[in-house]
């Protein structure tokens, strides 16, 4: 399942940088799947859905860093465990129960960012 930040969060940017699949994202930035990934121009996500890489989407929140839960991958492939939550000094960083994916999920999740 992929992560997300709660409320807790102090906007101190320690989870930020890292992130393998820039999928954190400041409060009331705009995002898109070609930020820090291997994609672009028209895509098909590991679920079969055509996406646009480069097409902004409206931030998912405007007062606390988020994690767009279709880029995270836990971290699977790159370390042992969600650095974003290793390094967050309030525990913020939890497993988001609306977005459960087993490990294969997430690996194909990975290998479609970064063009595996």
């Amino acid at each position: 399942m992929a992560i997300i930040i709660t409320d807790e969060c102090i906007n101190c940017d320690a989870c930020i940088s890292e992130c393998p699949n820039n999928a954190i994202y400041e409060p009331d930035t705009k995002w898109s799947f070609a930020d820090g990934s291997a994609l672009k121009g028209m895509v098909k996500s590991p679920s079969g859905i055509e996406v646009d890489a480069s097409e902004e989407h409206d931030a998912i929140s405007d007062e606390f860093f988020y994690i767009v839960a279709d880029k995270c991958t836990e971290c699977k492939g790159f370390h042992d465990k969600p650095q974003c939550a290793s390094v967050c000094p309030v525990d913020c960083c939890i497993p988001d129960g609306n977005h459960v994916e087993t490990e294969a999920q997430l690996l194909d999740k990975k290998a479609w960012l970064h063009n595996e």
